[in-house]
């Protein structure tokens, strides 16, 4: 998953980046709201974290811009926590609001929830047959013993199940996984679906030559109830 932290403070924004990074997830920055603009432009992030007072542009006026041509999910962050500006936020557009200061497990799991309902998965949890994904613990179990993935296969894993029964082409992969600081030359994709599919089984991913990867869907694969 590739998340869009849009945040003037640097230290706040530098450690931000390296806690979406530690946990698994591709991570991009901007120091105002017009350079995060445009990055939400330009790719399609799966979530976007954003600062209320901006320059530039502010979170107000950024939501009120995005959601005319996107509904990417977006957790406004601000240090202003009255009632009058949690409404304000929310009726903007923004889908989640934290003040300032915030417990970083609580923003990761408000992160988390976000995104389990962007792709309408709310018991947390999807079944493919013996493998289990746990999206509220970011853990894989494979016939019900735990499977060792890095954050980068979790994340890959829990993209392609999200889209399962649909072909997910390499460049859709790279925009979501990978950051704007690394090689979408590179054979890292290939390499990570090589380690799940050792992991978890051959057949868990699916290639289909010339267009991407597929994880194929079938009546085992819907969550338990």
């Amino acid at each position: 998953m590739r998340i869009l932290i849009v945040e003037d403070e640097a230290d706040l924004r530098n450690g931000l980046l390296r806690l979406m990074r530690e946990e698994g997830y591709a991570a991009d920055g901007a120091a105002d709201g017009v350079e995060g603009y445009r990055k939400a432009l330009e790719c399609d992030y799966d979530a976007i974290i954003l600062d209320f007072m901006l320059p530039g542009m502010d979170g107000r006026e950024y939501l009120r811009r995005l959601r005319h041509i996107k509904r990417t999910p977006v957790m406004m962050l601000t240090a202003r926590n009255s009632v009058e500006d949690r409404v304000a936020g929310l009726d903007s557009g923004a889908d989640d609001y934290l003040a300032k200061p915030f417990v970083q497990q609580e923003l990761l799991a408000r992160l988390r929830a976000l995104i389990r309902r962007n792709y309408k998965t709310a018991t947390g949890a999807i079944n493919l047959g013996d493998v289990v994904i746990d999206t509220l613990a970011r853990r894989v179990t494979k016939a019900g013993h735990d499977e060792a993935v890095t954050g980068r296969e979790y994340s890959l894993l829990e993209f392609l199940a999200h889209r399962r029964g649909a072909v997910v082409t390499r460049s859709e992969l790279y925009a979501h996984l990978f950051d704007e600081n690394e090689d979408t030359l590179s054979n890292l994709l290939e390499v990570h679906v090589c380690n799940l599919r050792r992991k978890l089984g051959a057949d868990l991913i699916k290639t289909r030559r010339g267009a991407g990867y597929i994880i194929e869907a079938a009546d085992r694969d819907e969550p338990k109830v």
